[in-house]
């Protein structure tokens, strides 16, 4: 696979060191020609100028490209890289990383981004997926922000706990792909029972997370019960007042 990374700082030396040793074919381009020496990268190609500017991009032969990686430091830079390799060069994939926050709502299709990724976000879902139990955690975006990976941990005092996969009622447009068990990954099967401590992995859309944190809200199941047994008591009550 032919990857182009845009910025060779710490984030895109990183990405091209790990590719390289996959045996992807590498071209990283950069403005400055220092980082080239003090990168330490070997295997990869290097394209010295701005990103920006179409001329480089067309030296990069961006149109031969399959993914372009949008790392720079910048995130206008990385939003008009995107942009130019989708609309201009028909790249197949884009990976755009977004370095503020407050920015992530551009990185969609409307700028050529297919993934962006978003460190801080990333960051915090992995705190939160290492501290919450019983919680949606979102884990990754895809599709421009139309899917998402999130995690969920069963408590040991979970409803689901002692039911099959295939026995509980799923929201639609979510799929449970995977279970982390014992530090072993299993590939659910209807099956397949749940138990407390096992991680649960879903491809949901972002709409479809409510859904998911209701089902296995650790309190659901007891708030059914309680809900129920309140709304006979009410109507209980409801039929003594009627009599009386």
């Amino acid at each position: 696979m032919k990857v182009v990374i845009v910025g060779a700082g710490s984030v895109g030396s990183s990405i091209a060191r790990e590719l390289l040793a996959h045996h992807h074919q590498i071209l990283l381009i950069d403005l400055k020609p220092e980082v080239i020496g003090r990168s330490g990268l070997r295997g990869a190609r290097w394209l010295v100028g701005d990103a920006c500017e179409l001329s480089t991009l067309q030296d990069a032969k961006l149109d031969d490209a399959d993914v372009v990686v949008s790392a720079t430091g910048d995130d206008k830079v990385n939003l008009v890289v995107s942009l130019l390799a989708k609309t201009e060069f028909g790249v197949g994939r884009t990976v755009g990383r977004v370095n503020n926050p407050k920015n992530d709502w551009m990185f969609n299709d409307s700028w050529g981004v297919d993934v962006a990724v978003n460190t801080p976000q990333l960051m915090t879902a992995l705190v939160e997926e290492a501290v919450e139990i019983g919680d949606i955690v979102r884990l990754l975006t895809l599709q421009t922000g139309v899917a998402s990976i999130v995690e969920f941990t069963v408590p040991h005092d979970s409803h689901v706990i002692g039911s099959t996969v295939g026995a509980i009622e799923w929201p639609e447009d979510s799929t449970l792909v995977a279970i982390l068990r014992d530090q072993a990954p299993i590939t659910p099967t209807r099956d397949d029972v749940l138990d407390g401590g096992d991680e649960l992995f879903f491809v949901t859309t972002i709409a479809a997370e409510d859904g998911l944190r209701a089902l296995l809200s650790k309190n659901s199941g007891a708030g059914e019960d309680a809900g129920g047994h309140a709304a006979e008591t009410d109507q209980a009550a409801d039929d003594d007042g009627f009599d009386g």
